[in-house]
């Protein structure tokens, strides 16, 4: 009998399962990802998803287990255009649910989002060691657009301030305090339900 797959949005009662999830994502290359949250920190964190209308954090279920997660999020697809796109983000199967076609499935809710809302353009972040997730996502039409790198902020600054100018240390603060009173400019408009939603943490894949 083939195994029984389902996709949903995630529940704070999958907390646990997430946490697990994350473990494994993070020894399996990805090892620059935040670490391992706890189970009370996914509760409020999957708690938030579900009244977001701009992303989706959903969950792949075979035969009635979590097994896959990946993070849904609709934005502009560039500063310069109206154009919408579907981005898919931490999408992971564990090994125990491998070559069952959860991958697929998880792809495929997404979508339908994307149709849904009329987004044009699918994204998928995928790491670049990755190889059979790659070839998989190949396979799909989905092309290597970029390379997303990741790092602390912090150090990132200590590098530049390092190894390209002495002065950078008072040019970063002073772009701190440009970037703070634009905040505050900003803030009355939070509320605009005509605003584009923040870019993706993953932008320029």
């Amino acid at each position: 009998m083939a195994a029984a797959i389902a996709v949903r949005d995630a529940q704070p009662g999958d907390a646990a399962a997430l946490v697990a999830l994350w473990r494994e994502l993070t020894t399996t290359g990805a090892h620059r990802l935040p670490g391992v949250p706890t189970v009370p920190a996914v509760e409020v964190a999957v708690s938030k998803h579900l009244a977001d209308p701009w992303g989706r954090l959903i969950v792949g279920e075979l035969d009635g287990q979590v097994h896959a997660m990946a993070y849904l999020r609709r934005a502009a697809v560039s500063p310069l255009h109206d154009d919408t796109t579907l981005t898919v983000e931490y999408l992971h199967v564990s090994d125990a649910a491998r070559r069952h076609g959860v991958g697929k499935a998880m792809i495929a809710e997404a979508v339908a989002w994307a149709e849904h809302e009329s987004c044009p353009h699918l994204a998928v972040v995928a790491p670049a060691i990755a190889r059979e997730a790659n070839r998989f996502l190949a396979r799909l039409g989905l092309g290597q657009a970029g390379v997303l790198r990741f790092a602390n902020t912090h150090t990132v600054a200590r590098r530049l301030a390092a190894e390209h100018a002495p002065n950078l240390l008072a040019l970063l603060s002073s772009r701190r305090s440009v970037i703070a009173r634009r905040a505050q400019l900003a803030r009355p408009l939070a509320t605009d339900p005509l605003s584009y939603p923040p870019e993706p943490e993953s932008a320029g894949r």
